[in-house]
């Protein structure tokens, strides 16, 4: 069995979102708001695991708590996805609100060309967690 790769994530007052090793080896993101301070936060977290990500990883992003998606968060979702070393990553994205999820569906398409990632949608907990347990020829 491989060995997880530490999270090396602290909690921090000023951020609104938590992280959670998967038993899979990725990681769940639980955001409650998407502050300037959670989006600069996050988006370095990611962008330091993405440098060793040498294997597959299915993460779930816990979108429920948040209401609307700023401009700013898209802009910086999409950078983080065009990484190529996003390609071995399974994304789940479960939201609340149709809103919601049309905003990130819009990210999806504006990432299009240049997505490294699997990422789907979801607005149930169970079928996002169903999904990211399928092998990737399944999907």
């Amino acid at each position: 069995m491989i060995e997880p790769k530490p999270l090396n994530w602290a909690p921090a007052a000023d951020i609104g979102y938590s992280v959670i090793r998967r038993g899979d080896g990725g990681m769940t993101f639980t955001f409650t708001d998407l502050s300037d301070a959670t989006l600069t936060h996050w988006h370095d977290f990611a962008l330091e695991h993405l440098l060793g990500a040498d294997r597959r990883t299915r993460n779930l992003y816990d979108l429920r708590a948040v209401k609307e998606i700023p401009e700013k968060a898209i802009r910086m979702a999409v950078d983080a996805n065009s990484d190529p070393s996003a390609r071995n990553i399974r994304v789940a994205v479960v939201v609340a609100d149709p809103s919601v999820a049309e905003a990130i569906i819009n990210v999806a398409s504006l990432a299009e060309a240049g997505s490294a990632s699997a990422m789907k949608i979801f607005s149930d907990i169970n079928q996002a967690e169903a999904w990211l347990a399928r092998s990737l020829d399944q999907i």
